[in-house]
């Protein structure tokens, strides 16, 4: 059985971006996540051990989007790789990272990028 795992809205405010007042000011990051993995002894047992534990997940995503990097290409990479790392049943992954108000000269809500296998 194949099952899909949705998380969305994980904000953050993080110091990405090549422009300095970038790293020093900070502005908020959305991820949102789409994991598709073989949960159905999770769906018999009831046991959060034979899941994927979203708790697990924000932790870790937490954890790599407090690491300052110049572009979110990166960002979503380095948690796109370490999910995978981490959740070895995971069937097929997709990350996004969105970077809220970022600097252009004119109005933008925000920039995404989106990574998947």
């Amino acid at each position: 059985m194949k099952t899909k795992l949705k998380l969305h809205g994980m904000r953050f405010r993080a110091y990405h971006g090549v422009l300095p007042e970038e790293r020093q000011i900070g502005t908020i990051y959305e991820v949102n996540m789409e994991i598709v993995a073989d949960l159905s002894q999770a769906c018999d047992s009831d046991d959060v051990m034979d899941t994927i534990n979203y708790a697990e997940v924000y932790d870790l995503v937490k954890k790599e989007i407090m690491i300052p990097s110049d572009l979110i290409e990166h960002v979503a990479y380095r948690i796109f790789t370490k999910i995978k790392e981490y959740f070895v049943q995971i069937l097929h992954l997709e990350v996004s990272v969105a970077k809220y108000y970022p600097p252009v000269n004119g109005e933008m809500e925000k920039s995404e990028i989106v990574i998947s296998d």
